[in-house]
């Protein structure tokens, strides 16, 4: 999902403005403390850039700092290019524990879920990402809940709210609540806490026994949900997440017969590219799908992103891809794999 460009589009004044009164309230309890008056010094400076219209260019190059960047840090003053070698280094380190901290926020596919079975693929387009994928399963119930969302934006700033999105979604969760009622309180925690624009496309569905399913689509694109031998796409009850505080989410509710499946996917995927510049579609994907014989939740993934690889022939990513499969075990004790 892309994000806006900055600084023209972004406006960082209040959230500068509201750090240095957090700044200036700290520095009352400490006074003489000189990190906290070298990081005020910084902020009024940002906002010195801000008036002069000079605020996230690079002091080196003149050209302008990564978005991301310059969100995670509305007091940089250099691009990537430009860093020190210490800064650089230091970068590398924040990148690696982000990356292995959303790593491990992703499913754990071994205990059983009777009748269901489910495969999932993250790929992120860089080290971090801003999509979330999971599987929850209930104490005390058969029921679980699967969440695949998908945060506008890239890096860390994506994840992070990418991460903030999950846990309120797994703080929320609790058998029999409809998912509708979920997302709906999940978009008003989401955009009450949220200090910046973003939003979060989000397919977030339940399972029971027998093969009941019902799904939420908030603004994502459509999940295709393959049964009876056709494929059908599922589409969106309710805005994005995040777009305003007061939204209302409505939910699908299917039965799936044996073998029937669900496919969620970001538009990593369907918008990814061949090196003649045509993208996947989910037109092919469907046609994948209608073609595959009676295979597992882990057989459609592995076949979705073969496909993949073959449209896109090496060409490198723009965008976080993840893939999310549901399916109805034809033996009635499936597993998470």
């Amino acid at each position: 999902m892309e994000q806006a460009l900055f600084p023209p589009t972004f406006d960082f004044r209040p959230d500068l403005l509201d750090r240095r009164e957090k700044l200036l309230a700290f520095s009352r309890s400490r006074p003489g403390d000189e990190s906290l008056s070298r990081l005020l010094s910084e902020v009024d400076a940002a906002l010195e850039r801000l008036e002069a219209g000079t605020f996230g260019y690079c002091e080196t190059c003149r050209d302008p700092i990564e978005p991301d960047r310059l969100a995670a840090d509305p007091l940089a003053r250099f691009c990537l290019g430009d860093m020190s070698p210490e800064e650089q280094r230091a970068l590398e380190d924040d990148l690696e524990s982000a990356a292995r901290i959303q790593k491990a926020h992703l499913p754990r596919l071994g205990r059983e879920v009777a009748g269901w079975d489910f495969a999932f693929a993250f790929e992120p387009a860089g080290p971090v990402g801003g999509d979330c994928c999971d599987v929850l399963a209930h104490e005390g119930s058969d029921e679980a809940t699967f969440l695949l969302g998908d945060v506008s934006g890239k890096g860390v700033p994506a994840a992070m709210l990418a991460s903030s999105l999950h846990a309120t979604i797994r703080s929320l969760v609790s058998p029999g609540l409809p998912v509708g009622s979920l997302v709906e309180r999940a978009n008003r925690l989401f955009r009450a806490a949220s200090v910046s624009r973003s939003f979060a496309t989000l397919v977030c569905g339940r399972v029971s026994p027998g093969g009941s399913l019902e799904v939420c689509n908030a603004g994502h694109c459509p999940p295709l949900l393959r049964s009876g031998g056709t494929v059908r796409e599922v589409a969106p009850t309710g805005l994005p997440v995040g777009t305003f505080l007061s939204a209302a989410y409505g939910s699908h509710e299917l039965r799936l017969e044996e073998g029937a499946f669900l496919v969620a996917f970001t538009d990593g995927l369907t918008e990814a590219r061949d090196p003649g510049g045509e993208e996947y579609g989910s037109e092919r994907l469907a046609a994948l799908l209608s073609r595959l014989e009676r295979p597992s939740a882990r057989a459609v993934v592995d076949a979705s992103l073969a496909d993949l690889h073959a449209h896109t022939a090496g060409r490198a990513r723009g965008d976080d891809l993840s893939l999310l499969v549901v399916r109805r075990s034809e033996d009635g004790a499936g597993a998470r794999r």
